[in-house]
């Protein structure tokens, strides 16, 4: 079984989805590692309460990214992690950590990329006044948000809808297509291989995952 480390900065409730549907066996994955870059966040209760180890520092304490990257590193080797979900982490992936994990990283972002990358994605596209925005789960490179895209879903925007109900619909999709991406990427070889030992056919994520 993979082991999945997920790196998280805010609330978890990403995290949770993942944790919850690993323990229904909807996801191929043992999750291993919490990474979190705020002491005092709640998601590493969460993490906690699930009995998931967890590697919490504080960025500041390093003199580069490098150098934090390096120690993330060795807990990831240390712990034989297979690959890296991005779940609310709001902090750039840098070399040390792409190189390692290379087309192994993947993020969950609140729009449908390209529009509305970086921070507050939502409310970028509520104020936009677009008619639709949506999820993009999509492998990390260098950039922000910039990855080749996995997977997309549409939320529509209810016209004169309060924000936070735009917030929860959006949530609600993320929790359901992330880990339903994530079954896909880490079961994806043993799929490939039976599927051509099957027929000869294969079928990308991005058609299996709508």
């Amino acid at each position: 079984m993979k082991r999945l480390a997920v790196f998280a900065s805010g609330s978890g409730t990403n995290f949770q989805a993942i944790v919850d549907a690993a323990k229904r066996g909807e996801v191929p994955a043992e999750v291993a590692l919490l990474v979190c870059d705020r002491p005092g966040a709640k998601v590493i209760e969460r993490a906690a309460r699930e009995n998931v180890p967890a590697f919490v520092f504080s960025p500041k304490d390093y003199p580069s990214k490098a150098a934090f990257e390096s120690e993330i590193l060795r807990e990831l080797k240390e712990r034989q992690i297979d690959w890296i979900a991005l779940a609310g982490y709001m902090r750039l992936i840098g070399p040390t950590l792409l190189s390692a994990y290379e087309g192994k990283i993947v993020n969950i972002h609140p729009s449908l990329l390209p529009a509305f990358p970086g921070k507050d994605a939502i409310g970028q596209a509520y104020r936009a006044g677009v008619l639709e925005t949506g999820v993009t789960v999509h492998y990390v490179d260098e950039g922000m948000d910039t990855g080749p895209v996995i997977a997309q879903r549409v939320v529509p925007i209810v016209p004169g809808e309060p924000i936070e109900a735009l917030e929860a619909r959006i949530h609600q999709v993320e929790h359901e297509l992330y880990p339903t991406v994530l079954r896909m990427l880490l079961g994806e070889k043993e799929q490939q291989e039976e599927r051509i030992e099957n027929d000869g056919s294969e079928t990308s994520i991005d058609q299996r995952v709508q």
